[in-house]
């Protein structure tokens, strides 16, 4: 009698697969190598099961095409994965340890990303190449530039300074020769610049198109792209239990070291979404700066915790509140209300 296969866990690589299957009973039906070529058609032939992935690389579309057959598929964070790995790492230890975790109860899953998700998510990736770019090309210039004594105030003049120096031939302040090596990296730099205008307008597009991204810009701090980076990372709200739980996911909420019934917390985890909560916090860090700049904040809560807190632990709060924020919003379809900023 021919087993059915109930379970099982897909190891993911470039070119060779590795499958392990099990039945209803937690026997081992099957433990073999798949090419590419062949991992759609090898499912395409079993009746539907419970398919565990890693959510790493290419996760995300083989999950939506294994689906597409019938199948259950859910993908889990690696980290969470790597306790059920027994002895020495290998593939079939890889596949055999996905497949056993991804049956346990309390295990915690990612939702499978659309395509449109996917896209925005490369366009916020390009959109931080480019700038990174820009940030390397502006500190090679003025490094170079400093050691013949041109050195350019901060900001964009500063930058447009720079520029306009290494355009002005009768500037005898630059030999010749630096000129003519520096000039392309100015070049460089304004072609940089043009095309994170280009990813701005993109994104500013895609951003008026979605009506959560519009409710989500309501929350003090959140413009475009954090609006539209949340929309790309997060496909469903409801997955989080609470505001907490996303700010956890962010990774903005205290390091726990608790034991013997004795609470022990430190600093934030940076567990989860590194860019989400780069953006979040870069928000809050806007906010505080706009608030000591006008001498005033409409935010009681914000202004009071300024008293008393660093600059930085009050931008982690504030980044931390937001969060909580952006959930609410998601989850209820509502729009900011002023009053979510009073004191809790």
């Amino acid at each position: 009698m021919t087993k059915i296969i109930t379970v099982i866990g897909l190891d993911l690589a470039k070119s060779v697969f590795q499958v392990h299957g099990i039945d209803a009973e937690g026997a081992v039906v099957v433990r073999r190598k798949l090419s590419r070529s062949r991992v759609l058609a090898y499912f395409s032939k079993l009746e539907p099961c419970l398919v565990g992935m890693e959510a790493c690389a290419t996760a995300h579309h083989w999950g939506r095409e294994i689906r597409a057959l019938g199948h259950e598929v859910k993908l889990m964070p690696p980290q969470f994965v790597k306790p059920y790995l027994k002895s020495q790492k290998n593939d079939m230890r890889d596949a055999e340890a996905i497949c056993e975790a991804v049956t346990r109860p309390t295990m915690r899953f990612v939702p499978i990303k659309t395509p449109d998700q996917q896209a925005l998510l490369a366009l916020h990736g390009v959109r931080d190449h480019w700038v990174r770019l820009s940030t390397r090309l502006i500190n090679t210039l003025r490094g170079y530039l400093a050691e013949f004594g041109i050195v350019a105030s901060k900001g964009r003049m500063g930058v447009e300074a720079i520029l306009d120096t290494l355009a002005d031939d009768q500037d005898d302040r630059i030999p010749d020769l630096a000129r003519e090596c520096l000039r392309p990296l100015a070049s460089e730099l304004r072609h940089v610049k043009r095309q994170i205008l280009e990813t701005d307008r993109k994104i500013m597009k895609a951003h008026k198109a979605n009506a959560i991204c519009q409710r989500l810009e309501t929350i003090p701090g959140i413009g475009p792209i954090i609006a539209t980076r949340v929309v790309a990372e997060v496909s469903d709200p409801a997955m989080f239990k609470s505001g907490r739980a996303f700010s956890a996911w962010v990774g903005l909420v205290p390091r726990q070291h608790s034991s013997g019934g004795r609470e022990r917390l430190g600093s934030i985890t940076k567990k989860g979404n590194s860019e989400l909560r780069r953006l979040l916090v870069a928000g809050a860090m806007s906010m505080i700066i706009r608030a000591k700049q006008l001498g005033f904040t409409r935010h009681p809560w914000l202004s009071r915790l300024l008293e008393r807190k660093p600059m930085m632990v009050v931008a982690i709060a504030m980044a931390n509140k937001m969060g909580r924020m952006i959930w609410a919003l998601m989850v209820k379809g509502e729009k900011f209300n002023p009053a979510k900023l009073m004191p809790a």
